[in-house]
This record gives C-alpha cells, sequence and structure tokens, in this order.
C-alpha cells in the first residue's frame, strides 16, 4: 500500500480494483434493497407514456444539486425558466446548471452511439461543462485545500501521460466484466475519478455525470434520472470524509456503504416523484377533459405541460400540436382555467404549470 502524504502528488494511486475484499458482508446485504430500489425506479420511469415527461424535470433538479455541491447556486424557478426561455439576461450560476444538463444529456447520448465511457467523453463533457477548450492537467500547482483552515487536504496526480495512463486503467476496469455487482463498483469508479482529478475544474460534477451515465450503461436504468446529487449535498461532509478515507487508509467500506445509501434513498425519491407527478398528470388530463372546450383538450397538449414546468407557444409549434395563433390560444384558455400562469420573460410569454412547480419544489 503506497503511502499517502497530502502534500506531495498521489502518482502512485494504486489502480483499481483494489487489494482488499469490497464485496464484504456488510456491503453485500446493503446491495439488495439498492438493487430493488433502482429496479422500481426503472420500472416505475416506463409507467409514463411519454418518458420526455421526466426527464427534464428530473434532469434538472439532478443538475442544480450537482452544481450546489460546488458553492454555485440559483433556485429551481430560475433554472427552470432559464431552459424555456430565449432570454441571454441568465445569471451564471444559472447558465452553469443548464450546463450541467447539457454535458449529461450529450454523454447519455453519445453512449445510445457508442456504449463505452471514455477518457475523450470524459473531456467533451467537462468542455460543455466549462465552455472552453479544457483537456487533462497539463499543469503542476493543482491542490485540494480546506478552505477554513487552509490545510492540504489532498494532492492528485501530476503530469499529463500520468493522468491519461491513470484514466486509461479507469476505462479498462470499468468495462473489464470481474463479477462485482455494478452497485458495488460503481463507488469504486467514482473514488478513482475523483481522485486521478484529471481536469484543472470541473472535476466533481465530471464525476457524478460519470455515476449516472454509469448506471444506464449497465442497463440499471433507461434514463439518467436518479437524482443522487441531492443525497451528496445533504451529507457532504460525510462525502468528502470518506473519501479521504478511502486515499489515506483505503478505507472502502465505509465510502461503499456512504453510496448504497445515497442510490437507495434517491432511486426511492426519484421514484415517489415520478409516481406524483403520474398522479398529477392523470387526475390534469381528467379535470381538462372537463373543463376545456373540445377544440382545444388533447391528451398529447396535457402530457407537453408536464415536460418542463413552463411551456410556451413555440413548444405546441415544435410537437405539432398547434400552429402559432392556435397555439397561443390553447395557452390562454388552459390559463383561464387555471391550470396554468402566464408571466412576461424578456419578449415572450411562459406559462407555467403550477401544480407541476410546486411538486419538483418540495
Amino acid at each position: 500500500m503506497p503511502q499517502f502524504d497530502p502534500d506531495i502528488p498521489f502518482n502512485n494511486l494504486p489502480p483499481l480494483p483494489p487489494m482488499k475484499n469490497v464485496a464484504t458482508n456488510k456491503v453485500l446485504q446493503r446491495t439488495t434493497p439498492v438493487a430493488r430500489a433502482v429496479a422500481e425506479l426503472k420500472g416505475v420511469g416506463r409507467v409514463i407514456p411519454n418518458q420526455a415527461i421526466l426527464i427534464d424535470s428530473l434532469i434538472l433538479q439532478e443538475a442544480k444539486a450537482s452544481t450546489e455541491i460546488e458553492n454555485i447556486v440559483t433556485t429551481a424557478d430560475a433554472v427552470y425558466k432559464a431552459f424555456s426561455a430565449n432570454s441571454k439576461q441568465v445569471d451564471s450560476a444559472t447558465k452553469e446548471v443548464l450546463r450541467y444538463r447539457e454535458a449529461l444529456w450529450y454523454g447519455y447520448n453519445q453512449l445510445e452511439k457508442h456504449p463505452v465511457l471514455s477518457t475523450n467523453l470524459f473531456i467533451d463533457c467537462v468542455r460543455i461543462l466549462k465552455q472552453n477548450k479544457a483537456g487533462i492537467r497539463n499543469t503542476p500547482g493543482t491542490k485540494i485545500v480546506n478552505p477554513a483552515k487552509g490545510e492540504v487536504l489532498y494532492t492528485p496526480p501530476e503530469g499529463e501521460s500520468r493522468i491519461r495512463d491513470m484514466l486509461g486503467d479507469l476505462e479498462k476496469y470499468i468495462h473489464e466484466e470481474d463479477g462485482l455487482d455494478p452497485l458495488i463498483k460503481l463507488p469504486l469508479l467514482h473514488y478513482q475519478f475523483e481522485a486521478i482529478h484529471p481536469f484543472m475544474d470541473g472535476n466533481g460534477r465530471t464525476g457524478r455525470i460519470l455515476n449516472l451515465l454509469y448506471l444506464t450503461h449497465q442497463g440499471l436504468l433507461d434514463y439518467p434520472v436518479l437524482y443522487l446529487s441531492k443525497f451528496i449535498i445533504e451529507n457532504k461532509n460525510d462525502y468528502y470524509r470518506l473519501l479521504r478515507g478511502v486515499t489515506s487508509n483505503q478505507e472502502w467500506e465505509p465510502w461503499i456503504l456512504y453510496m448504497l445509501n445515497g442510490i437507495e434513498e434517491t432511486a426511492i425519491y426519484s421514484r415517489d416523484k415520478i409516481l406524483a407527478i403520474k398522479e398529477l398528470m392523470d387526475t390534469t388530463v381528467d379535470k381538462a377533459r372537463d373543463i376545456l372546450p373540445s377544440k382545444v383538450f388533447s391528451k398529447e397538449l396535457i402530457e407537453l405541460l408536464f415536460e418542463r414546468p413552463y411551456t410556451k407557444i413555440q413548444h405546441l409549434m415544435d410537437k405539432d400540436i398547434a400552429k402559432r395563433e392556435t397555439a397561443s390560444m390553447y395557452l390562454k384558455e388552459l390559463e383561464s382555467v387555471h391550470l396554468l400562469k402566464s408571466q412576461r420573460v424578456g419578449k415572450e410569454f411562459l406559462y407555467l404549470n403550477t401544480g407541476l412547480f410546486e411538486l419538483l419544489s418540495h
């Protein structure tokens, strides 16, 4: 086991798998209920008639929380509004959240075409996050410091070729059939990526994107709709403490158990949220059928209102539900029966599905 000194670049970071057995009895016992919760989340997602309904609403929540872990804070309303509006008046924190969503979606779509979690894919994701041509770290001096005390907690590996070699080893291990349950393997991969710390900035968010992509790559989820960053931000101190425990003492079990707890808790949370969205959508369809003129009501129109909290005329046109004037009339009609609430953003009107927004915000 290599000696760890927080002030020295950890160029002898051990490759995966760990030398010690990580599938301990305690870990194996926890894995069963976690697997059940993830399977239920996947199954519930499939009862939604149009899974696009879940994707942006839940992924934007994940994006907001993951960005908040880096102390970049905005509001749910600002995020949902910016996602639907054409306005250029978007604050920098909200832009960061939208980029996280974009990077996660990019990674997901790339995996659909070419199912390999690769160094190049990680680089592409961080470039979307940072909106620059960032590549592998090639300058020395990166240190993880406790901001309160100023002490160095960790110095990641240095040298671009060394970092690339480590990422190459990680890539191989991701795709290696070693018989280890993917739910146990995920915390190992996440730790290793964090420890390699391959980029100047955006490592944490890219690592959390890797978590979700790995779950979909392994077929545990159809879409990356697990809201895992919620658990991490609520247990942030433990997250960093347990990561350091692996680095300094190879304490794998507490770290794996922490991640398994997070996956189970957020799988249940995401499942319940999806069921609540489905229930709200069903009651809204029934209500709209009763109170809207028949020329306005369609199931497609109501489903569209659940794809994202804010809807606008262009969304109806993009789905071929109505041309501009008719789309405008439909949205005004929906507002008149209190299913939507309008507000002007820049030069356009956005219509808020207040029920969906409240459900997502609490």
